[in-house]
């Protein structure tokens, strides 16, 4: 390859051909002078007497699904009716003796996997954390921790772990109206998981909450960015320990929110965040009170009465 091109930015034939994207890449400036687009991944070919037609066989293995995708099932109960009469009875014995070889493990992880994927759906949680999450559940379930708990409160904790561990900011609240179960009794399981597992995750900050509060609320990226300010202050001085990070977050981003001209109602950044209006007004008092931000607030307020009155 480097006998045949050179490089068009600086003529070298230094010439780098990187398998895994496909890309022919220059060694000295690094330009991508050609992208092939090859896919080099493992090939998987159906088992079958013609050579000419071959494909890839099967979907890739996922923990989302309970045997990871490698069990072969016997067709849907609607396909089945489309059979004969005689093919139809055949088909129906053989899905019922599937049924019964399965072990309690299987059976658990069918209905497990099913209701992960349908929370997990709904909170619109990346690939990434549906795997971890399921991950977790078979860890659970292997060691018999399952017992003398519901299904339900067992993946909404796992999927609550799966979150906190990539730092993806998903309250209790969140997950306990998705998966309608009460958020004491996720909280309750979380920590028995966290502990019996010994799974060490950091605690949740309130800057995690930030963004998505905001794009809720439209708030512009300058009052993000003055939110976040508050908040570093009040971690310096201490007002962020002790209290739950959605209503700290809620609370600096309706003091960000006033300071820049965007108001919004207590009522409001408390739905988005899944508190009381209670909490907002307490956390927003130690804010501007402890952070001495009530002259700023007032001036603001200053400023639009005049305004006001000029119109």
């Amino acid at each position: 390859m480097a006998n045949k091109k050179s490089c068009p930015e600086c003529g070298s034939t230094h010439l780098v051909y990187d398998e895994q994207r496909g890309e022919v890449i220059c060694g000295e400036c690094g330009l991508v002078i050609e992208e092939k687009m090859v896919d080099t991944g493992q090939e998987l070919h159906s088992q079958s007497d013609s050579k000419e037609k071959k494909g890839r066989g099967g979907a890739p293995m996922s923990m989302q699904k309970f045997d990871k995708g490698l069990t072969t099932n016997v067709g849907e109960i609607s396909d089945i009716y489309k059979l004969d009469a005689g093919q139809t009875r055949k088909f129906l014995r053989l899905k019922k003796w599937q049924e019964r070889v399965s072990t309690s493990i299987e059976r658990n992880l069918r209905l497990a996997m099913a209701e992960l994927r349908r929370v997990a759906a709904f909170l619109s949680l990346p690939s990434v954390v549906r795997d971890e999450a399921s991950r977790i559940y078979n860890f659970v379930l292997q060691r018999g921790l399952v017992r003398g708990r519901s299904m339900e409160s067992v993946i909404a904790a796992c999927i609550y772990a799966a979150c906190r561990s990539y730092d993806i900011p998903r309250t209790l609240d969140e997950i306990a109206n998705a998966s309608d179960v009460e958020r004491k009794e996720i909280g309750r399981t979380y920590r028995f998981i966290m502990r019996k597992l010994q799974i060490k995750v950091t605690p949740s900050s309130p800057k995690d909450y930030i963004s998505r509060f905001a794009s809720i609320l439209h708030l512009s990226p300058k009052t993000q960015n003055e939110a976040i300010k508050i908040l570093k202050k009040a971690d310096i001085s201490e007002l962020t320990s002790g209290r739950g990070p959605a209503g700290i977050a809620a609370a600096a981003l309706y003091v960000a929110a006033l300071i820049n001209d965007e108001k919004k109602t207590q009522r409001e950044v408390a739905d988005v965040a899944g508190i009381t209006e209670v909490t907002i007004r307490n956390r927003y008092k130690e804010l501007i009170e402890r952070l001495h931000l009530t002259d700023k607030i007032k001036i603001k307020e200053a400023e639009e009465k005049s305004k006001k009155k000029s119109k």
